[in-house]
């Protein structure tokens, strides 16, 4: 038996993967649904990716990129440098974002975890699957509104 604690969530958006891809890697669309934050990366494997405040200009959310197939498959790591964990690698999370075409629709498949495996396990989990909710709605206004 697991006591895993990962995020799974799917939807399902009228609008073709690259238009999705586009909403998922550029800073001027990320702004508009994860919590006013742009998104600055060159989109290298291996290289730094960090969710900054698009007015404040503060670091919300660091980490890496793991994987990067434009318009199918975005994977990286990411870490709050404001929470009480520590920046230990341990304390970094994995989220893949998976597309998939579906008659001129696109569905996205978001996995983020295992939450189990860090700090502040069940609060960090909880917390991200409330960011979730938030972000794909905000993310289904923007292709769709």
């Amino acid at each position: 038996m697991s006591n895993e604690l990962t995020v799974k969530k799917e939807i399902i958006l009228n609008a073709s993967t690259s238009e999705v891809w586009d909403a998922l890697t550029y800073p001027e669309k990320t702004k508009t649904y994860m919590f006013n934050c742009e998104v600055v990366t060159d989109w290298k494997v291996g290289n730094p990716i960090i969710w900054k405040g698009a007015e404040d200009g503060k670091e919300y959310v660091k980490g890496k990129v793991l994987q990067f197939e434009k318009e199918k498959l975005l994977e990286y790591t990411t870490y709050d440098p404001n929470s009480e964990e520590n920046d230990d690698p341990n304390n970094f999370i994995s989220v893949r974002l998976y597309l998939v075409s579906e008659n001129n629709k696109t569905l996205l498949k978001v996995t983020q975890g295992d939450f189990s495996k860090v700090s502040n396990a069940q609060k960090r989990y909880e917390e991200t699957l409330i960011g979730w909710e938030y972000a794909l709605g905000g993310l289904k206004n923007l292709l769709e509104g």
